[in-house]
């Protein structure tokens, strides 16, 4: 059973080695309090890995505990990973713990629908602070550190929403069609070592994000969406496997992935209108 290890908030499994340190290699997952994020943490856990999991929400605590559950040890950190210092307070943690980081799951991201014309700008920078600007400084330090042990896997969370323009969806499409394009350089700068970079690309997920991206009122907000637990198994198993991406979520939206690989941009824009324009659902 696992116990509490008070004031650090870091549960702790009764696995050790014999100078006291898991025997387990360390998995970190941001964006871990809930949905894909957290489905990512528990699927990793499953697998034998302890876990960093961090978010700035109260349900962290819920989900450390879903995660000492697995037999995981569960440290927590709450961050803002939209401020460089909540960056640094991650990293911090993953040093601290002593072991290589065996696995890196950039998961974190935030949207927000919308004319863009009509949005507060404070809305777009939150997301490109914490899409794009945050990953990018987690994967800078985690990845030089990897690359000097020649060893460890990065799980980029992109969407298949990186490979269309998003009418009224403008900046989080354009992040994460930048977190995909990141992903696959340095998948080519990496190739020579033994770090390996996935990309999972969920397509609509049932999660909290629609709703916290003012979009219940949409089409594409109302529709039937992918379990994220069946999201995160496809993105941890392809991680472990050293694939390069992974479509997540079922028949729709591999279908979606394929469609969008051949229609004109202009097509796909117009689609997308469709479905995340404001009242669309009505």
């Amino acid at each position: 059973m696992p116990v509490a290890n008070a004031g650090t908030g870091l549960l702790m499994s009764e696995e050790r080695t014999a100078s006291g340190s898991s025997a387990r290699p360390l998995a970190a997952v941001t964006g871990a309090s809930s949905g894909i994020g957290l489905h990512l943490a528990l699927a990793l856990a499953r697998r034998g890995y302890d876990l960093i999991i961090n978010a700035e929400d109260d349900a962290l605590e819920s989900a450390a505990d879903q995660v000492s559950a697995e037999g995981a040890q569960a440290r927590t950190v709450r961050a803002d990973l939209r401020d460089p210092s909540g960056v640094d307070q991650l990293y911090a943690a993953i040093k601290e713990d002593g072991r290589p980081l065996d696995v890196m799951a950039l998961n974190a991201g935030v949207g927000k629908g919308g004319s863009f014309v009509e949005t507060d700008l404070a809305d777009e920078q939150s997301i490109i602070d914490l899409n794009v600007t945050a990953t990018v400084r987690l994967a800078k330090l985690v990845l030089r550190d990897m690359v000097a042990n020649d060893s460890g896997r990065v799980l980029f969370t992109s969407s298949i929403a990186s490979e269309m323009p998003g009418a009224f969806q403008a900046v989080y499409n354009a992040s994460k069609s930048f977190v995909q394009s990141f992903a696959q350089a340095l998948q080519n700068e990496l190739k020579d070592s033994a770090v390996t970079i996935t990309s999972l690309m969920p397509g609509p997920t049932e999660t909290e994000f629609f709703e916290r991206a003012g979009m219940l009122d949409t089409k594409i907000g109302q529709a039937s969406k992918d379990d994220p637990a069946t999201v995160a198994e496809q993105g941890v198993e392809a991680l472990l496997a050293g694939k390069p991406r992974v479509t997540g979520g079922g028949l729709k939206t591999r279908v979606q992935d394929v469609a969008s690989k051949v229609m004109p941009d202009k097509l796909k824009a117009a689609m997308h209108r469709s479905m995340a324009e404001p009242g669309s659902g009505n």
